[in-house]
């Protein structure tokens, strides 16, 4: 019975707060999307595969299984791509005004799984130089890996391009708008029992049950003052209507 009495009270706080709800819920949308549209600035991306292509000469010297070989070169590939070797002369040969690090954030490498393919991925606020980050990110590693390795077994499998009307991988306002519903509904009802565990006034006889612990003998009833002086008109026409009558 209390768990019933529990769940009750819990919807009535829900419903007498709902207006506030609503408001939170309808302000967190708002700022999100105004923040994804029109504030935060679009990153488009672009993406180049290398191939790793072992030989047999590349065995011997490192004298392990042929699986074992090729991740050890793909993961020191994918250091060496990252590396000022590389992203200086990337720097030089595009003339980006920017630094070496910040070269470096914009791109990331991966390793497809159980494979020597080798992507490499650029971000950037421009989907043209995006592109050409990434293409000139693999030409050079293909180029400058034979004499800083002493191997000639990189070959670019694909090129980045980019497509008519290319959408930007950041931000994506459909998921942060979702987002923000789902923060501003939780902070909107958190707020709400938040305020009625705050609010301490007495409102129902249950409340002076609980707080007195004596029984509720009577209750004076809240009259309203239009409707008592309609209620005091319609007893008098009534008692005029008797006395006319008799």
């Amino acid at each position: 019975m209390e768990e019933t009495i529990s769940l009750r009270e819990l919807f009535q706080t829900l419903r007498k707060r709902l207006n506030l709800i609503v408001i939170i819920t309808i302000v967190a949308v708002t700022v999100s999307a105004v923040i994804s549209y029109f504030i935060l600035t679009p990153i488009y991306q672009a993406s180049t595969q290398l191939l790793v292509n072992q030989n047999k000469d590349e065995q011997a010297l490192y004298n392990v299984s042929e699986v074992q070989t090729n991740l050890q070169l793909i993961n020191t590939y994918n250091v060496i791509i990252k590396s000022p070797a590389i992203l200086e002369l990337v720097k030089k040969e595009l003339d980006l005004d920017i630094s070496v690090g910040q070269l470096n954030e914009k791109i990331t490498v991966q390793s497809e799984q159980n494979s020597q393919v080798v992507n490499v991925t650029v971000q950037d606020e421009d989907a043209s130089q995006a592109a050409e980050i990434a293409n000139k990110v693999a030409e050079v590693f293909q180029k400058e890996i034979v004499s800083i390795m002493n191997v000639d077994n990189v070959s670019i499998l694909a090129n980045a391009a980019i497509t008519d009307n290319q959408a930007p991988v950041k931000p994506n306002p459909l998921l942060n708008i979702a987002i923000a519903m789902v923060v501003g509904l939780m902070a909107g009802v958190g707020l709400a029992f938040l305020l009625e565990y705050l609010d301490n006034t007495i409102k129902t006889e249950q409340d002076i049950e609980k707080l007195l612990e004596l029984p509720v003998l009577g209750v004076i009833t809240k009259i309203d003052e239009q409707e008592d002086i309609r209620s005091r008109a319609d007893r008098k026409a009534k008692l005029r209507g008797e006395t006319i009558g008799s």
